[in-house]
């Protein structure tokens, strides 16, 4: 099947290991991907980097970079000079939200997504939320999802005269070892991606906050080799 005759979808792409398995999944169930990421003012640039190998590794069509200065707001640890938590468990299960939450990122990544969507004639809009290994943050559950695919349907042309639109989260129940495991499955190389809220300029991972924490744990739950490249 040629790429013309593809269905399209916008995938949010953030350079790590769930939004590239959420591009191989959209690609396998037969969607032309037009990745998407947002340069939003976080603490560095070498997941971006990563957002577009990712991008071109797993056959996106394009990959487009919008900008938008989530830094002049702050209120995170991404965002702001705010040290980002190192080995504290974050994700404990505790029901606290961690101060590398982002106010509103995912409303407004998925809202950039969303038009685009509009722009491209798609109904597909694929994002790698997950709410089992994860730190808590409350737009990565299914609520969440829920009630943005509800606000798109209303607040679009595309939903009140189109066809609808759908908000793709697979990976929202699998933990990080599955997510692994398909990742594999796939054939994605999982040594391009970035996960790591302190990476340096290199995409080194510093293994020890949240973000690495996860990651480390999902490749030893599953029984596979950890490809991450560590400072």
């Amino acid at each position: 099947m040629s790429q013309d005759t593809l269905r399209k979808a916008v995938v949010l792409v953030s350079g790590g290991m769930d939004s590239a398995v959420t591009i191989a999944l959209a690609r396998e169930q037969g969607y032309q991907v037009h990745a998407l990421s947002v340069a939003y003012g976080q603490r560095h640039n070498s997941e971006l980097a990563a957002s577009d190998r990712v991008s071109k590794m797993l056959g996106a069509v394009e990959h487009k970079t919008v900008s938008i200065d989530l830094r002049s707001i702050g209120g995170s640890a991404l965002t702001a000079d705010i040290d980002v938590p190192l080995d504290d468990g974050a994700h404990d299960g505790d029901g606290h939200i961690p101060v590398t939450y982002v106010p509103a990122r995912n409303t407004i990544m998925l809202s950039i997504a969303l038009g685009w969507a509009e722009v491209l004639g798609s109904s597909d809009i694929w994002c790698g939320v997950n709410a089992v290994d994860y730190s808590g943050y409350p737009d990565c559950r299914p609520a969440f999802v829920n009630a943005f695919e509800a606000l798109a349907n209303v607040a679009t042309k595309a939903g009140v005269e189109g066809a609808g639109i759908c908000i793709h989260a697979p990976l929202m129940r699998m933990s990080k070892a599955d997510i692994a495991r398909e990742g594999q499955r796939l054939g994605v190389d999982f040594s391009v991606t970035v996960s790591c809220y302190k990476a340096d300029d290199e995409g080194r991972a510093c293994g020890h906050c949240d973000a690495c924490r996860l990651r480390a744990q999902g490749f030893h739950e599953a029984g596979l080799a950890d490809p991450t490249r560590y400072v």
